[in-house]
C-alpha cells in the first residue's frame, strides 16, 4: 500500500514537470514571436521614414522593386516624413500593426495612419508590400506630389473702399517650347523678341537655356495693340498669348511711384527674402506693394496629389486629393488716395518736361488725396520723396516765426532792391514791382515776395525759432499715421551768416518734399498741425506681418534694390508748441492777399471758395544764371495742394498754371 501510494506520487510530479515544461516553452515561443514582430515593425517605420527599404526582407515584391516605388511615391513631396509603428497585433505567424506618419508640407502638418501587415516565414518576419501601407487608398503606380495654391493677392483700395490695385486680365506673351521644333527655337526667340522690343540675344539665351516642356515669358500685356497682336503672336512658331490675371493699378502709369508694382520675384528678392519667397512667385517691388508684400501676398495653400502613372485614351491623368490646406487670401491696404484727383494730378502732369509732383491733402483729416509724380519723374516719387530747396513758399514758415515775434499781417518791413550780408548779395526775383519797394506792410512783402524784406528780419527770427516754426507746420517731424516712406523735410536748428539768411528765403540747407509742402498749407487751413495719413489701416497691416512672417525672414528681407537714401535729417517729434488757429488766421490772410494783390492773380476766378496761396522759386546748380525749381502751395476749402517742377523756371508762371488747372477741374 505505501509503496504503490509512493509510486503514484512520483508519477504525479512528472506529469505536472512536463505539463510546467510544455506551457514555459509555448510562452517563450510567444514572447519571441511577439519581439521579433515589434522589432521587425519598428525597423520597417525607420525605413519608412529614411524612404529606404532596400535592406527590408519584403514579402509579394521584390525588395528593390519596392525600394524604387518607395521612392517614387514621395519623390514630389520634397521631404521626409517621421513615420512610428503602433501595437503590433499577432495572429500565428502574420502581424498587423499602424503605422503613423507626420510630414511638413510648407508650413502645414500632413498625419496620416496606415495599416501594414507582417507575416512569418522561415523564422523570419517579412513585409507584407502594399501601396496602401504608405498612404491610404494609394493605388499600385500612384505617386504623390505637392500642389502650391496661390493665395488671392489681397488688394490696395482708394477713398472709401474704391479698388485701385485688383486682379486685372492680361496676356503672357513668350515662346512655348512644345510648340516648337528644336531646330526653330532660336529663330522663333529672336522673332518673338524682335516683335515684343525685347533685347533679342539675351531672350533667345532665356528660351535656349529653359527646359523643352518650358513656355519662357517675354512680356505681360494688358491688352493687345497694333503692334503686339494674337495673329502676330501666333504668327511665330511656338508664340503663345496666355490669358491671366495680374494686380494692377486703372492704368500702367497710375499712381505707380506710390503703389508700386507687382511681378515674378527675381533672383535678388528671392535671395533676400531668407526663405519668405520662391521661384515663381509673386512680390511687390517699391511703393505699397513692396512695404506690404507680406500682408498683400497672403498664406498660399498646398495640395497633396496623386497621379496615375498612366493615362486613358491621351486624357491628363485625373488628379486625387490626399491632403489639402486652403489658401488665406492677402490683405486688402486701404488708402486714402482719391481716384478722380489722381488721375486728374496725373493728366496735369502729363506735358511736363522734368520731374514734377501734384500733392492734395485734406486739411481736417490729413488725408492725401493725391500724390502724383510727372513722366519726368521716370517712376522716382517725387511726391513723396523729393529733397528741394522750397524756395519763397518758406515764407509761411518765416512769417509764422515772425508772428510769435510780434508782428502781424500789417507790421512794416523793409524791403529794398538788393540786400548784402557778409559779403553776399541778394536780390529779389526779376519784374519785381517797384511800387511795392520800401517800408511796406508785411502781407504786402508776402504777396509779392520780398527776398531782401524777409532777409532784414535775419536778426529777429534765428535758426532755430525758424525750425521750430517749422514743426509748428507739421514740417520735418515724424509723419506716424502716414504707413509710406516719405520724406517730410529739413529744416538745420543752428545756421548763421549767408546761411541763416539764405534759409529766410527757403534756400541753403532747407529742404522739403511736395508732400511737405502741401502739409505746410493744410496746416494754416487747419488751424492747427496736420498729420498726413495715406494707408488707413498701417498699424493693422505691420501687426499681421509680424504673425505671419515667415521663419528666417526677417522685417527688411524684401527690401528693393533700389530702395530711397534716407533723409538727410531725422525727423522730429512733433511740435510742443503747435501752430494756433489765431496765427493760421493770420497766415491765410496773407496767402489771399497772394491772389488778391500779388503775383497769383491767375487764381482769382478758381471756382468755389476763395483761394489762398504762396508761390516759390528756388535756385539750384552751378548754372549762371542759376536753375530754378518751381514751386506753389495753396488752400481752397478743405483742399491744401502743392505743386513741384524740377527745373521749371518761376513759380507763378510754370507752377501756377498747373495748380488753377488742377483746381478748376476738381471742382
Amino acid at each position: 500500500m505505501g509503496k504503490t501510494s509512493h509510486i503514484g506520487k512520483m508519477q504525479k510530479k512528472l506529469v505536472l514537470g512536463f505539463v510546467a515544461l510544455v506551457v514555459a516553452g509555448s510562452l517563450s515561443a510567444c514572447d519571441d514571436a511577439r519581439a521579433g514582430a515589434d522589432a521587425a515593425a519598428k525597423q520597417l517605420a525607420s525605413s519608412l521614414a529614411a524612404l529606404d527599404v532596400g535592406q527590408l526582407a519584403v514579402d509579394g515584391k521584390e525588395a528593390s522593386a519596392a525600394n524604387d516605388q518607395l521612392k517614387a511615391v514621395f519623390q514630389g513631396l520634397g521631404t521626409k516624413p517621421s513615420v512610428t509603428s503602433g501595437d503590433v497585433k499577432l495572429d500565428g505567424d502574420n502581424a498587423t500593426f499602424p503605422l503613423k506618419y507626420t510630414w511638413t508640407i510648407g508650413s502645414a502638418a500632413w498625419e496620416y495612419s496606415s495599416q501594414a501587415s507582417l507575416k512569418k516565414s522561415g523564422g523570419k518576419w517579412a513585409v507584407q508590400w502594399n501601396p496602401a501601407m504608405l498612404a491610404p487608398q494609394l493605388a499600385d503606380g500612384e505617386t504623390l506630389s505637392v500642389t502650391t495654391v496661390p493665395a488671392p493677392r489681397g488688394q490696395i483700395l482708394g477713398a472709401g473702399d474704391a479698388p485701385i490695385v485688383q486682379d486685372r486680365p492680361v496676356f503672357r506673351v513668350g515662346i512655348d517650347k512644345t510648340k516648337v521644333g528644336a531646330d526653330q527655337v532660336d529663330s522663333s526667340a529672336r522673332a518673338m523678341a524682335a516683335l515684343l522690343g525685347l533685347d533679342v540675344e539675351e531672350y533667345a539665351k532665356q528660351v535656349a537655356a529653359a527646359g523643352p516642356q518650358a513656355f519662357v515669358e517675354g512680356l505681360v500685356l494688358r491688352a493687345y495693340t497694333a503692334d503686339i497682336n494674337e495673329a502676330k503672336i501666333v504668327a511665330i512658331p511656338g508664340g503663345v498669348s496666355i490669358l491671366d490675371s495680374l494686380s494692377l493699378a486703372p492704368t500702367r502709369t497710375f499712381a505707380r511711384a506710390v503703389l508700386g508694382s507687382v511681378g515674378q520675384a527675381s533672383a535678388e528678392q528671392i535671395q533676400k527674402s531668407n526663405g519668405a519667397l520662391r521661384a515663381g512667385e509673386t512680390t511687390g517691388t517699391g511703393g505699397l506693394e513692396q512695404k506690404y508684400d507680406s500682408a498683400l501676398r497672403g498664406k498660399d495653400g498646398v495640395e497633396v496629389v496623386g497621379k496615375p502613372a498612366t493615362t486613358t485614351a491621351g486624357q491628363a491623368p485625373a488628379a486625387k486629393v490626399f491632403f489639402s490646406v486652403p489658401p488665406t487670401a492677402g490683405t486688402a491696404v486701404k488708402t486714402t488716395l482719391d481716384l478722380k484727383l489722381q488721375q486728374l494730378a496725373e493728366d496735369t502732369l502729363a506735358g511736363v518736361g522734368p520731374a514734377s509732383a501734384i500733392v492734395a491733402i485734406r486739411p481736417s483729416t490729413g488725408a492725401v488725396l493725391a500724390a502724383a509724380s510727372g513722366p519726368g519723374s521716370n517712376g522716382y516719387n517725387t511726391a513723396m520723396l523729393g529733397q528741394y530747396a522750397p524756395g519763397s513758399t518758406f515764407k509761411i514758415v518765416d512769417s509764422l516765426a515772425l508772428f510769435r515775434k510780434g508782428a502781424t499781417p500789417d507790421t512794416k518791413v523793409q524791403c529794398t532792391p538788393t540786400l548784402t550780408v557778409d559779403g553776399r548779395t541778394f536780390k529779389n526775383s526779376e519784374g519785381y514791382p517797384e511800387t511795392s519797394l520800401g517800408s511796406i506792410e508785411l502781407r504786402d512783402a508776402f504777396a509779392h515776395s520780398c527776398n531782401t524784406a524777409f532777409i532784414s528780419e535775419r536778426d529777429t527770427v534765428s535758426q532755430e525759432q525758424l525750425a521750430s516754426a517749422a514743426q509748428a507746420l507739421g514740417v520735418a517731424v515724424d509723419a506716424p499715421k502716414l504707413g509710406a516712406d516719405a520724406f517730410l523735410g529739413s529744416v538745420p536748428a543752428a545756421a548763421e551768416g549767408t546761411e541763416h539768411a539764405a534759409s529766410m528765403i527757403g534756400q541753403g540747407k532747407v529742404l522739403l518734399s511736395p508732400l511737405a509742402g502741401a502739409v505746410m498749407a493744410a496746416s494754416v487751413a487747419n488751424g492747427a498741425p496736420v498729420s498726413p495719413q495715406l494707408v488707413v489701416n498701417a498699424d493693422a497691416l505691420a501687426t499681421q506681418a509680424q504673425n505671419t512672417q515667415s521663419p528666417g525672414a526677417s522685417a527688411s528681407s524684401t527690401a528693393s534694390p533700389t530702395a530711397t537714401a534716407p533723409p538727410t535729417a531725422t525727423p522730429s517729434p512733433a511740435s510742443t508748441q503747435p501752430i494756433t488757429k489765431a496765427e493760421a488766421a493770420g497766415l491765410a490772410d496773407m496767402m489771399r492777399a497772394v491772389v488778391t494783390s500779388g503775383h497769383a492773380g491767375f487764381l482769382a476766378k478758381v471756382p468755389g471758395l476763395p483761394v489762398g496761396a504762396k508761390t516759390g522759386t528756388a535756385e539750384f546748380g552751378n548754372d549762371n544764371p542759376p536753375k530754378t525749381h518751381a514751386w506753389i502751395v495753396a488752400t481752397h476749402g478743405d483742399l491744401a495742394v502743392a505743386v513741384f517742377v524740377e527745373d521749371g523756371g518761376l513759380g507763378a508762371t510754370t507752377s501756377g498754371p498747373l495748380l488753377k488747372s488742377f483746381l478748376t477741374a476738381a471742382g
